[in-house]
């Protein structure tokens, strides 16, 4: 057994099942190996934005991390985007990126660069091996820090001469559970609540179902506001469940939405800052004169400590929801509004929807909360190109589940390569872009900046019209069916053809 065998053999033993990949010279013992040492399956991306995207849709949905296997430097650097939204969601990932042989790195050849440094960036656990018989270890120790709570990105930098060099097993540690709750800090969010004018602002596990029949319970007993974190990783959304309300992007509509708030109490959630330093706001939305009170932190057991704080207020069961019933399906003039209407009124039950619709999901966020029973993840980094990548993992870690992709056009060009890795995988997976034809949120920035009438460099490098990106041609020579959509009764025939076929499906909306 080589170091890669026993690499491979080692991520099986852990669980490991998929590995996403784009791999070059350095990394042709592996890919070996993967023939070998059967069980995991590898899953071709064309680009490495998409293998790291996919892994984090995988592990959102999975719970468990997959592999990547990266081409040295620039491999990495292309995935480093998306490696990023992996971070701030917070998802288990282990990445194996081919280094030169160590005997080759002093010579500086031309694909040599610094791995270490680029990784650190996203990345809790980084290592680059340095013995062969140790690459089990290593894989092993990248494994159990990728699952150790609330779950992180682990890079491993495997040099190609040791892959090739006689290689040996090693065990696998169970993972390590959630911290429990601490017992002054539910005491604490218990008394803040009772004192009501009372919000509950939840974030990471705390957005999963367990909890939010806790956090019902405990809104039930105070009349506390939910509230979620604006880009949520992973949540359970629609017709059965709570009513959350999603804590606002721009810093002006904050304001209005906290009006009679006194106190929050944050589970598995951070205090809110806004995602840039826009002139005259402040770095935190909540002012200063509202007690924050700490319940969980991102790595600790947030369903747990909800239902601690619930029987502490002796929360009764939440009411019982009323259970789904389609709503109208839109006609006549598609905008944003109806193809949000549109999207609730045939979303399938426990379908898996990635959001990465930009300024056109304005509205699906408040048309979903009505829908049938979903898993609605979001781009949790704001790196643009996540969408059709996370889709593409959900898709592969949930084959029993219809999977959305909901993707702004101009971000879907990021990685519109996770098309043909939908086709060649047969997976179940449609996708409808918001095709306004333009970088709309710039716009929407340039006017909230109290820029009227934007000047010609303004309006070209907004604007992806001239020539008009044709999304049929583009999926379908990715190999995934198309179609395209100009109005509301067209986009539900559509709709509802994509929905009853499986495999890969594509619907552009004209966006007026």
């Amino acid at each position: 057994m080589n170091g890669a065998e026993s690499l491979i053999r080692t991520a099986r033993a852990a669980g490991i099942d998929v590995c996403f990949a784009n791999p070059g010279t350095t990394e042709m013992p592996l890919v070996l190996a993967l023939d070998s040492a059967p069980g995991i399956r590898p899953v071709l991306c064309l680009f490495e934005g998409v293998c790291t995207g996919a892994a984090d849709g995988f592990a959102r949905m999975a719970g468990r991390p997959a592999l990547t296997l990266l081409h040295l430097g620039p491999g990495l650097a292309n995935g480093l985007a998306n490696l990023h939204n992996a971070r701030r969601a917070h998802s288990p990932v282990v990445n194996l990126v081919g280094d030169h042989a160590t005997w080759h790195l002093a010579a500086d050849a031309p694909l040599a660069a610094d791995i270490e440094g680029p990784a650190r960036s996203v990345s809790g656990w980084v290592r680059t091996s340095r013995d062969a018989r140790s690459l089990g270890a290593d894989l092993a120790d990248a494994v159990a820090a990728a699952l150790r709570p609330p779950g992180q990105v682990s890079t491993l930098i495997v040099p190609l001469d040791l892959q090739s060099a006689p290689g040996q097993l090693a065990e696998v540690a169970k993972p390590v559970a959630p911290a429990p709750p601490d017992e002054r800090r539910i005491a604490a969010a218990a008394d803040a609540l009772r004192r009501g004018a009372a919000a509950l602002m939840l974030g990471g596990s705390a957005l999963r179902a367990e909890a939010l029949r806790a956090a019902a319970r405990i809104a039930e007993a105070t009349g506390c506001r939910l509230w979620a974190e604006t880009f949520p990783a992973r949540t359970e959304r629609g017709a059965g469940t709570p009513r959350v309300e999603r804590f606002p992007y721009f810093p002006e509509q904050v304001t209005s939405f906290r009006a009679g708030v006194e106190r929050v109490v944050l589970a598995g959630a951070r205090d809110p800052v806004a995602f840039f330093g826009w002139p005259g706001s402040s770095t935190h939305l909540l002012p200063e004169g509202i007690e924050r009170v700490p319940l969980s932190e991102s790595g600790e057991d947030s369903a747990q400590a909800l239902a601690a704080v619930a029987d502490a207020l002796s929360a009764p069961p939440p009411k019982q929801l009323a259970p789904f019933a389609p709503s109208p399906r839109p006609s006549g003039r598609l905008d944003a509004a109806a193809l949000a209407a549109a999207v609730s009124a045939l979303l399938p039950e426990h379908a898996v929807l990635v959001d990465e619709g930009a300024t056109s999901g304005a509205a699906l966020y408040a048309a979903l909360a009505s829908a049938a029973p979903h898993s609605a993840l979001s781009l949790t980094g704001g790196a643009i190109g996540q969408g059709l990548p996370c889709a593409t993992g959900a898709a592969i870690a949930c084959p029993d589940r219809k999977v959305i992709s909901f993707q702004a056009d101009g971000s879907g060009l990021y990685t519109v390569q996770a098309l043909w890795t939908q086709a060649r995988e047969s997976l179940d997976v449609t996708t409808i872009v918001c095709a306004n034809r333009a970088y709309r949120i710039l716009q929407v920035e340039l006017h909230r900046s109290g820029v009227a009438e934007p000047g010609p460099a303004a309006r070209s490098l907004t604007s992806l019209a001239g020539p008009a990106i044709d999304w049929v041609s583009l999926a379908q020579g990715f190999g995934v069916p198309a179609t395209r959509a100009e109005d509301a009764d067209g986009l539900v025939r559509a709709l509802e053809r994509a929905l009853a076929e499986p495999g890969p499906r594509l619907i552009e909306v004209i966006l007026g």
